[in-house]
């Protein structure tokens, strides 16, 4: 019985400990939301490396827009007139505490880069683009 309440605990300490680290992390695939239009976009996928944090662009949920390309991008960028789906959109992200920040996002249908910064807030990711003190927020939802 001492065995089975030892395995038990470890169990649920284990369960635990994964539960409240997938909380703090950014990483792993999420919807995309317009936050002018309110519709899903697209899937991004956050991801590490060397200690920073980037999103790609894995699924693009309009089926109109599979082939989007860039084109509102400056031409010195090296995404201009790439396609959107498989691009890097979210680059150089630090994580800060409980926040990422000191990145950029790319808003591919515009072709403007804002500094970024990201934060969970009740296991959604928000996703602040910023120029001086103008701002947008979007709720972005982790994929199932």
């Amino acid at each position: 019985m001492k065995n089975l309440m030892k395995l038990f605990t470890v169990a649920l300490l284990t369960l635990i400990v994964n539960v409240a680290m997938a909380q703090t992390s950014i990483v792993g695939v999420w919807k995309t939301m317009d936050d002018e239009t309110g519709l899903a976009k697209s899937h991004v996928e956050i991801y590490e490396q060397n200690g920073k944090y980037y999103g790609k662009v894995i699924k693009i949920l309009d089926p109109n827009k599979q082939n989007s390309v860039c084109g509102e991008c400056d031409e010195s960028d090296s995404r201009y007139n790439k396609k959107v789906l498989g691009m890097v959109i979210v680059t150089g992200l630090v994580k800060d505490g409980d926040e990422y920040t000191d990145g950029e996002i790319l808003d591919p249908n515009k072709g403007e880069i804002y500094d970024c910064e990201m934060w969970l807030e009740n296991g959604k990711l928000m996703v602040r683009g910023y120029i001086a003190f103008f701002y947008r927020t979007q709720t972005w939802y982790k994929v199932q």
